[in-house]
């Protein structure tokens, strides 16, 4: 038998259905997530959670590799190893979606020691839970697949910093190296499509703070200073030529100004003024025009300005772009339509950017897949009245996954996608 074999007469999905546990307590545990979640960092208590459902389904349990971290190894003979990976950490944003389980929580950050509101505003708690369901229907189905298993909850991934730090802490020293890595995100479709894509899927990311000078001094005098933040405003307007001039017109990138900081009072030109930059994109020789422009832009720009000091530019956050690989990603659509049929979609890339793929190491073949998760009435009446647009989305403080069907669907697609490549009967994955 193969992964084609099993998906096209169905056999994956009447191994899932049968071996599916009861639902109630994931949706339990869910809420009990979203209710009480936790910071970057601070996942203790979520990592706790999924530690202890695992061991009680028979998993070696490995903590705290590099943070509030969870890794569950089922070793179930010889075979591949399938890595599935979900992220824990929350978002310091305020709910406002009227929940009977909404977030109520502050907590300090440890990023900046400032306390926020906190909340699971980009499905962290739903894929968690996904992740708990398939690992309890893998382990009661063991008798019909043959491998490792391995499930890995991630922490820190709101920041950047958890996947790199995992694999700078010996991650694939500790436990067994995978052949494949699977991962899903829940993201503002029809709940119960599943949508998937060979090649780039989510950009890549790269993010800096960047400090200009000037010469301040008593805003009556500007010819006896230098202001920073017509400097600034002149950097800022010229870097969205960047990709208008410089980036070919079948690639993508984009630049954003997310914030600025200058000055104290209107009658004063400051000395300084700071702001930060994202940049997105796919393909990495577009990558590296686009950042040797921004700098080359910011440099020429303090220098015409007159600026006295050199500009300081710190990244602050990078990830590589999630790129699918062709061959799995199309044995992982082949199981899925045979499984969800027309709830297949193909996937829209976005310029969205995720540090999943840090865990490939840049050698280990990966399928990153995204699930709906609005509620499918709400979905339907908004795309009659092509409102779509207006639905809150990921990293909205009104943002609230339906449930049903979100879960089961993101466990059974887990489930799907690692049975795929963990058949009992086979002797080689179709690589």
């Amino acid at each position: 038998m193969n992964s084609t074999d099993a998906s096209d007469n169905g056999s994956l999905l009447q191994i899932v259905s049968k071996h599916r546990p009861q639902l109630e307590p994931f949706i339990e545990a869910y809420k009990t997530m979203h209710q009480l979640p936790e910071l970057s960092r601070q996942e203790s208590k979520t990592a706790n959670l999924t530690a202890k459902h695992l061991a009680n389904k028979g998993f070696e349990i490995i903590q705290g590799i590099r943070g509030f971290s969870t890794v569950g190894i089922l070793r179930n003979g010889p075979g591949k190893k399938v890595l599935l990976r979900a992220d824990m950490d929350a978002l310091p944003i305020l709910e406002a979606t009227s929940l009977p389980y909404a977030s109520e929580r502050c907590m300090i950050d440890v990023v900046d020691g400032q306390e926020k509101p906190v909340m699971h505003a980009c499905g962290h708690d739903m894929h968690t839970a996904c992740l708990m369901a398939a690992a309890s229907c893998l382990a009661a189905a063991r008798e019909h697949w043959s491998g490792t298993l391995i499930c890995l909850f991630q922490p820190d991934e709101e920041v950047g910093a958890g996947a790199r730090s995992m694999i700078a802490d010996g991650l694939y020293d500790k436990i067994p190296r995978p052949d494949l890595l699977l991962a899903q995100h829940v993201f503002p479709l029809r709940a119960g499509v599943v949508s998937l894509l060979h090649g780039p899927v989510f950009s890549a990311l790269d993010e800096f703070r960047v400090r200009v000078f000037g010469k301040g001094g008593h805003a009556p005098r500007p010819e006896a200073c230098v202001d920073p933040v017509v400097l600034a405003a002149h950097i800022i307007v010229r870097l969205q030529s960047v990709v208008s001039r410089e980036v070919p017109p079948r690639s993508v990138a984009m630049i954003t100004c997310g914030s600025i900081h200058g000055g104290s009072a209107s009658n004063v030109i400051a000395d300084h003024v700071e702001f930060t930059l994202s940049i997105r994109s796919y393909e990495p020789s577009v990558r590296s025009r686009v950042l040797n422009a921004i700098m080359r832009t910011i440099k020429s720009e303090c220098e015409i300005s007159g600026s006295p000091k050199t500009p300081e530019i710190e990244r602050t956050d990078e990830a590589p772009p999630v790129i699918n690989d062709e061959t799995l990603t199309r044995d992982v659509r082949h199981s899925f339509e045979a499984s969800f049929r027309s709830d297949v979609q193909a996937m829209t890339p976005t310029l969205a950017s995720e540090d999943f793929p840090y865990l490939a190491c840049g050698d280990m073949p990966y399928v990153y897949w995204t699930i709906g998760c609005i509620e499918p009435s709400k979905w339907d009446g908004a795309e009659a009245e092509g409102t779509v647009d207006e639905l809150p989305g990921l990293h909205s403080a009104g943002f609230a996954p339906c449930i049903d069907p979100t879960l089961q669907r993101g466990a059974d697609a887990l489930a799907i996608a690692a049975l795929t490549f963990l058949g009992a009967e086979r002797t080689e994955t179709s690589r």
